[in-house]
């Protein structure tokens, strides 16, 4: 599993957007999966899963954003799973981490 966290800064709408495109565009096999959205008062909460098929752990990898905030600043927690090998230890992460690494310049340029 890799994680990253983050505080971003600007309007909501336009983050998760720009987070979206970044999956998208980060990944030739990247699809998206499902979404959840939630509003209330100024506060929204948006979760989306993406998955993509990795060639070098010859599996898929799952991509978890949930984008929790307001207009101005909101709170980024972006998780990738499912790219390990091995029975009962995790010996890869590398497709994991890869996955993650999509969404990086976007998260430093909004930061």
């Amino acid at each position: 599993m890799a994680k990253l966290e983050k505080t971003l800064h600007g309007r909501f709408q336009d983050i998760l957007n720009a987070l979206e495109d970044a999956v998208m565009r980060g990944s030739v096999t990247a699809s998206w999966e499902a979404a959840s959205d939630f509003r209330q008062g100024d506060c929204r909460c948006a979760v989306r899963v993406y998955e993509r098929y990795s060639a070098f752990g010859g599996n898929r990898v799952s991509l978890t954003i949930t984008l929790f905030g307001n207009d101005g600043c909101c709170h980024l927690s972006a998780i990738a799973a499912g790219g390990s090998q091995g029975l009962f230890f995790k010996v890869n992460t590398l497709s994991e981490n890869s996955f993650l690494d999509t969404i990086a310049d976007t998260v430093n340029r909004l930061e």
